[in-house]
């Protein structure tokens, strides 16, 4: 039996041309916006600004900018404005939700592209919303050249430089200590356990803080075999220190590390009613505001001397506490920066790597905090 061979009518021909010719012009579309894309991804654009910079039709301009993660945060926002695209490109990036919007805003106040990037890079997303809605600032290189200012605090630089006839880091510095609020309040709640963490009369624990690794104290390396408790890193490395320190004819204990909410509330009331008010707002903390709530506090003491900043203790620690990732936390004369008078026996861990760095560069810890800490 013979098939029968299957004849097309011209019309059905020229059907399935057209429909061949249109599936392969779409095909070469979908592959030319597949290599468009593509080409846009491997400059360091995401596919959702790679498609916007097609749609509109910027490809060329981004090819000659190259990878800018500013106007790629430009082309992913809703609130992209071509008027601005040449601006984008000149200004920091920072991963703010509100990026595009604040830069917009702050160009319509009138700064310059390096005035906004001053600005969106010394603030949180909110922080620099807040900024971008006031009035344009007079002076903003001034604290801003400045890489740990925060926008949010301009007022406060501005009055207390003002009052305080402060030079502009000293300001700078000196209000983000919140030193430009009265001891104790406004304070900042520290939730977080770490062996950076800062503590002092502007930024407290609670009474029911838990210290990591809280270990007690072998009593051989204590005044009078005391029972002392303090961090387990912490008590490591100071042992290490000792027993370098005993190599070398050093002798050194501690004299007291950590302290409970409870016990430096018992402390504060013992000192200040043997000696007033306006001793323990020098010499002690107040309850949650203690270093040694911490477990990473210690104050030492000689075997060779009863008093410890005679000894040649006092002199080898100071000189090589470093080392072990101890510092020197109440340095004398910088009792406006640190907040407490001059201790001589009072040492804080902070790990190896800060240790040095703060030795290296003759600072504070209160500083270090403020340069490299301080994210809130």
């Amino acid at each position: 039996m013979q098939k029968k061979k299957i004849r097309l009518k011209k019309p059905a021909i020229v059907l399935l041309i057209i429909m061949g010719s249109v599936l392969a012009l779409s095909l070469g579309v979908i592959l030319f916006y597949c290599y468009q894309i593509h080409s846009l991804t491997s400059l360091g654009y995401s596919r959702k600004a790679s498609h916007r910079i097609l749609v509109e039709f910027k490809k060329d301009y981004i090819v000659s900018v190259g990878k800018n993660k500013t106007l790629n945060a430009a082309f992913e926002s809703k609130d992209y404005n071509e008027k601005n695209l040449d601006r984008y490109q000149k200004i920091k990036y920072q991963e703010h939700e509100h990026l595009i919007s604040n830069i917009n805003e702050l160009i319509k106040k009138g700064y310059s592209d390096y005035e906004i990037s001053m600005i969106v890079t010394h603030g949180n997303d909110k922080a620099v919303g807040d900024f971008a809605k006031r009035e344009k600032v007079r002076y903003l290189e001034e604290f801003y050249s400045i890489s740990y200012a925060r926008v949010e605090n301009y007022d406060r630089y501005l009055k207390y430089m003002d009052e305080e006839r402060e030079d502009e880091e000293t300001t700078v510095l000196h209000v983000n200590l919140n030193l430009d609020i009265p001891d104790y309040e406004q304070a900042v709640e520290v939730v977080k356990f770490s062996t950076d963490m800062f503590v002092n009369k502007h930024h407290y624990l609670d009474k029911d803080f838990k210290v990591d690794d809280l270990v007690t104290v072998d009593s051989k390396y204590t005044v009078g075999n005391e029972k002392i408790q303090a961090n387990r890193e912490a008590y490591n490395a100071f042992v290490s220190m000792l027993k370098d320190g005993e190599k070398e004819d050093m002798h050194f204990l501690i004299n007291s590390c950590y302290r409970s909410y409870e016990d430096q509330e018992e402390t504060w009331n013992t000192y200040k009613g043997l000696y007033g008010d306006n001793y323990v707002l020098k010499y002690v903390a107040k309850p949650g505001f203690s270093e040694h709530q911490t477990g990473l506090g210690f104050d030492i003491a000689s075997t060779t001397s009863n008093v410890f900043v005679d000894s040649k203790e006092s002199k080898w620690l100071f000189d090589n506490a470093y080392k072990y990732g101890f510092i020197y936390r109440y340095p004398k004369g910088l009792e406006s920066i640190t907040g407490y008078n001059y201790e001589s026996w009072h040492y804080r861990y902070v790990g190896k790597k800060i240790a040095k760095y703060i030795e290296d560069h003759n600072i504070t810890f209160d500083e270090y905090y403020v340069r490299f800490l301080d994210k809130d």
